[in-house]
Order: structure tokens, then sequence, then C-alpha cells
């Protein structure tokens, strides 16, 4: 039984998956025109990717920017993602930090939904969760593979793991170097998902082979998938128009 999150009148868990789209603005006027422009789109949920932000390593200036962007982003669910560079993300910084801008931002009540990274220390990420619960905002657990795609039971081990620590959503996103990879992702998440997991998941095939993955999740069992604004923030992200056509598309079919 999946038990279903609601985050500002958006239900994860249920019915055709809910399009996230990432902001990957530099600057704060950057962000301030992306947030604007998102607001034009038929979305879901947005991702502030901050590790693209120019001042990720100032906590006022990334709270500053938080402000303005939850301030013409009002009524949107809103998810603060800091990726490491070695699971694709534009910078790196010390684990120390990580942990201490998650937990900041968190507390400010601004955002909705924190994501870590699985392979961290574990007490840490389990205290960052402890840190986002208090303050009703729900935590992705994730893992990103861009060098390829593990084997279907390496999978579901790992996001039977960001279960375990309390994630509210584990996710997980691989690059597929055949058909046959893209095939091993939802399998997994068809098994994570009817044999395992008790809250909505979330998995992807990245790259064009991949997109598939991507459009198809209500079947598979996979509730969020990202799609392109302007830029997109990882390799087969669909056009936020047209993935919102082969969704519905394929809800109505089912």
């Amino acid at each position: 039984m999946i038990n279903t999150i609601t985050v500002r009148g958006i239900t994860l868990g249920e019915g055709a998956p809910k399009i996230c789209v990432p902001m990957v603005g530099t600057s704060l006027n950057q962000l301030i025109e992306e947030a604007n422009y998102l607001k034009t789109l038929d979305l879901d949920v947005v991702e502030w990717r901050v590790d693209f932000f120019e001042h990720v390593e100032e906590l006022e200036k990334v709270k500053e920017a938080l402000r303005e962007i939850r301030a013409i982003l009002t009524e949107t669910p809103l998810v603060f993602t800091f990726r490491s560079a070695k699971e694709g993300g534009e910078k790196e910084v010390s684990t120390a930090f990580y942990f201490e801008l998650n937990k900041a931002i968190a507390e400010t009540g601004l955002v909705d939904i924190v994501d870590v990274e699985l392979f961290n220390e574990e007490s840490n990420v389990k205290e960052l969760i402890h840190a986002a619960h208090a303050k009703n905002v729900f935590v992705i657990i994730s893992n990103h593979d861009f060098h390829g795609t593990p084997a279907k039971e390496e999978i579901i081990t790992r996001l039977r793991k960001a279960q375990e620590l309390g994630g509210d959503l584990p996710k997980i996103a691989v690059m597929p170097k055949s058909t046959a990879d893209v095939l091993t992702l939802l399998e997994a998440t068809t098994t994570m998902n009817e044999q395992y997991a008790d809250r909505p998941i979330i998995t992807m095939s990245m790259s064009g082979k991949g997109v598939i993955s991507r459009l198809a999740g209500e079947i598979f069992g996979s509730a969020l998938t990202f799609g392109a604004a302007k830029k997109a923030s990882a390799p087969g992200q669909v056009a936020v128009q047209e993935l919102r056509s082969v969704l519905n598309l394929l809800h109505t079919s089912l």
C-alpha cells in the first residue's frame, strides 16, 4: 500500500506522475526571471538547483534568493537541491557545509522538500531528516549514477535504503548504455513499487535512450518526472508542454 504525499495541494503517489521543473539560474536576477517564467507554465513542482547559484556558499545570500523565489512562486511546491559534483552537480562543497546548508534552508520553512543524497554518512542523513520533519518539510533521498545502470537488485537496494532511513521520497536516476539498461530501471521500479514501497518513489533512466522512463511513470510506479523549461538540468528532460501532453494521454488510456 503506497501512502501518498500532498504538498501545497499537489498529491504525489496517485494518478499521473507530477511534473517538476528545475531552476538553474546562476544569479539572483536570473532566478527571479526564471521564477516568473515558470509561473506561466503548466507544472506541479519547482526544484531550485542551488548548486548552479553563484553565491551558494554564502548562506545569507541563498536565503535572500529563496525569499525572492518564494515571493513569486507563492503556491508552488518547492524542492531545494544542492546536487554534488560527484552526482552530476555543478559544484563540490564540504560535507559539513552541505548538511549545514540543507538544515538551515529546511528551518526557514520556505521550502517544502529538501533533497539529500543517499551516499552520505547515515547519521548525518538521519539528523537532516529529523530537522526537516520538525519543520514539516519532506525529504527526497536521492542517488544519481551518471556512469551506468546498476543491476536491478542494486537499484532496489538503494531505494529500500532511502525508505528505511526515513526519506519521504526515495529517488534514483541512472544512465543507460543500452535499451536493456532502460528495461532494468523500469523492472526495478515496478518491483520496488509492488513489493517494497510504502511511499511514492521517483525513478528515471537518463539521456535520450531513457526518455520512456520519464513518460511512463504511472505504468511502472514513478511518482514524479522532471521536465525542462528553457534549460535542462539533466540529460533527457522533455519540454514541459510535451511532457504534460504525453502524461495525460497515458493517464486517460489506463
